[in-house]
Formats: C-alpha cells, sequence, structure tokens
C-alpha cells in the first residue's frame, strides 16, 4: 500500500506542470497575434498624441531608441534617422528569458529591426525582422518559421503549440513592452528614460497592447522652469474646459476620457496610489513616476504609474483595483481621484521599476 502511495504521489507530480500548463489563459496570444504582411511578421502600434508636432514627436522618439538600444551594451543602434521625412530606425540584440533558476537558465538571443515614422500629432512604430539564435547560436530561426499561426498553433487554432508556446507568448510581450516604453516617451514632460529589462510572466490581458489598436496619449504638463520649445510642445493639447469645477473646495465627477490634459503636473506634486477601503485595510504607496494619461484596448481611458525597484509591490501585484491621487505642492487634499481597476500585464525582474496601467472607471476633479 505504501509503494502504491509513492507511485501515486510521483504520477501526480508529473502530470501537475500539464495540468498548470492547460490552466494558463493564452488567448492574448491566439490567432492574429502575430501579425503578418505579405508573409512576413510585423508588429505595427499606431499612436495618436493631440497636439504634438512632428519635430517634437521625431525629437523624444530618436531619444527614445538610442537610449534604448545603448542599454543593451552590444550592436545594438540607430542605423538611421532623417528629421526631414520623420523616419528612424533601428537594431536591437538582446535576451529573452524564458525561464531561469538557481540551476538552469533557459533564454533565447532576439535580433529584430524596430521603425518609427512621425507625423503631426501621431506615429507609426513597426518591429520586424525577428530572428531567434538559440542554445548560443546552434540553433537559429525566423519568426516566420517559428511563432507565425501556422507552427505555433494547433488546426483549430484554438491552443499554442506546446513546443512553440514559449516562444510566441515572450515575443509578443516583448513589443508589448516596447510599447508601454514608446507611450512613456511620448507622454513625460520631460523625454523618457530607457527601459526595460526581460520579464516574468504574469495574468496577460486578452488583447496585446501592440494589437489593440490606437493608443492615443495625453502628454503630461511640466511646470516651466525656462521656455524652451520641447516644454512648450509638451504641453500643447487642448483641454476641455467644460469639465472644471467651479467651487474651490468641491469635487466634480468628470467622464475619464475628458480628465484635462493638465489635471496631473509632472513636477508640482506627487502620485499616490491608494489600495483598499478607507479607514481601515487601507495600504498608501508613493508613485516613484507616470501619471501619464492615455487610451488602450478599445480606447479604454487608462493611467500609467511607477514604482521604483527599493518599494513594496506585493499588495499592488494583487491588487484587482486601486485609486490614484495626486496632490499638488503644498497641499493636503487631491486635486485629482481616479478609481482604477488593474490592467494584467507583465512585471519585470527584481531590480527594475515596475509600470501599472490603470483602466479609469471614475474621474473626480477639484
Amino acid at each position: 500500500m505504501k509503494n502504491l502511495t509513492q507511485v501515486l504521489i510521483v504520477l501526480f507530480s508529473l502530470c501537475m506542470p500539464a495540468l498548470l500548463h492547460a490552466q494558463k489563459d493564452d488567448s492574448k496570444y491566439l490567432a492574429g497575434a502575430v501579425p503578418e504582411i505579405d508573409g512576413k511578421v510585423v508588429f505595427t502600434k499606431d499612436f495618436s498624441i493631440p497636439g504634438m508636432s512632428r519635430d517634437t514627436i521625431y525629437s523624444r522618439l530618436l531619444k527614445w531608441m538610442d537610449a534604448r538600444l545603448a542599454k543593451n551594451e552590444n550592436t545594438s543602434r540607430v542605423l538611421f534617422s532623417d528629421k526631414e521625412k520623420g523616419l528612424i530606425v533601428g537594431m536591437g540584440d538582446e535576451w529573452i528569458v524564458f525561464n531561469s533558476t538557481a540551476l538552469s537558465l533557459d533564454r533565447t538571443k532576439i535580433l529584430y529591426q524596430l521603425s518609427v515614422i512621425c507625423l503631426p500629432e501621431k506615429c507609426i512604430f513597426e518591429v520586424e525582422k525577428i530572428r531567434f539564435d538559440y542554445r548560443e547560436g546552434k540553433e537559429k530561426y525566423t519568426a516566420e518559421e517559428w511563432i507565425v499561426d501556422k507552427y505555433a498553433l494547433n488546426k483549430s487554432k484554438t491552443k499554442l503549440v506546446r513546443g512553440l508556446a514559449k516562444w510566441r507568448r515572450k515575443t509578443v510581450d516583448f513589443v508589448d513592452d516596447l510599447c508601454i516604453d514608446i507611450t512613456e516617451a511620448l507622454s513625460a514632460s520631460i523625454v523618457a528614460k530607457a527601459p526595460i529589462e526581460e520579464k516574468k510572466e504574469e495574468k496577460k490581458e486578452a488583447i496585446a497592447l501592440v494589437n489593440s489598436g490606437t493608443t492615443v496619449i495625453i502628454p503630461k504638463t511640466q511646470v516651466m522652469t525656462g521656455t524652451s520649445k520641447e516644454n512648450t510642445a509638451s504641453v500643447a493639447t487642448t483641454t476641455p474646459q467644460t469639465n472644471v469645477q467651479t467651487a474651490p473646495n468641491a469635487y466634480k465627477e468628470v467622464s475619464p476620457d475628458a480628465i484635462p490634459a493638465n489635471a496631473i503636473q509632472t513636477g508640482n506634486g506627487k502620485l499616490v496610489i491608494v489600495i483598499g477601503e478607507e479607514p481601515f485595510n487601507m495600504t498608501m504607496m508613493t508613485a516613484n513616476a507616470g501619471g501619464s494619461l492615455g487610451n488602450i484596448a478599445g480606447n479604454k481611458p487608462v493611467i500609467f504609474t511607477i514604482l521604483s525597484p527599493e518599494q513594496s509591490y506585493e499588495q499592488m501585484e494583487t491588487a484587482q483595483n486601486y485609486t490614484v491621487r495626486f496632490y499638488p505642492n503644498g497641499q493636503t487634499e487631491p486635486s485629482v481621484i481616479l478609481e482604477c481597476k488593474k490592467v494584467p500585464s507583465q512585471a519585470p525582474i527584481e531590480g527594475m521599476p515596475r509600470t501599472y496601467v490603470g483602466e479609469i472607471l471614475k474621474a473626480k476633479i477639484k
């Protein structure tokens, strides 16, 4: 009887990984998640930045791409840039980690080309020519022969093929990370930092950001200390005037998609994330950065907030809903209160900043 019990335990242990795999929600990575144009894998994402000039968009994204690729500390670099045409092209070479433990490291090199076409109030971002060097270059694959629907999905296109699943998931997530970086670069009052490293797996959104349609970005307002053209352009967004309150100490509820562009002024206050109910079971933490307003996935209004690597994040990871408050300098009451639902996204490895995207469900402005 004891031997039978041992056998059952072993069988259960062997089957458990398969059961866990079966429970994974892969809807984000199914049919169409890896787009093809004329037989080539080309991820394309449109960004709309109302009020921002082509020169400002070009300047911000050139600085972002240069910093992002330099972070790899290898041959990654900007290959071509033309301000007159608004075109920037770069080449990337970096690691994607599938699994990392104390005893093993499963990873691949991903090589890719990224390009940006800058236009007045918008830009088009593309990632293509994706290749993989696996097992220190002993195995080499192209995206077209490794992660497209034809090979990475079953015949009914309802499941990922197990051997190729990790490649498809990680590639889609990698491009999503680039899109989040660009959102921050275009929305920040000062040109965004470079970037993200390898990520841990988490629960994902049903639709990848790169495949969710046009992302609308409202640039954050910066308190001016000078009159540079860059600062002026970053706030050149029309602010709806119909939603401004008249009572000095009263909050007025506004539609989440009609929050004034200058409601949150980076550099002139702080963002506080609140989890739980007042006054009990409530956690408050100051966001290290963020405050960008925008729209994703079916025109959902969202706000981006960032926690530094040193901050505790466990409660934020488990929270489904939270509130973002903006406190102007010298004020003890927030001028903006945003009730948010967390949009599932990847989290970075330990030691890297964590960006959270919250769908704005309710907005109050003083």
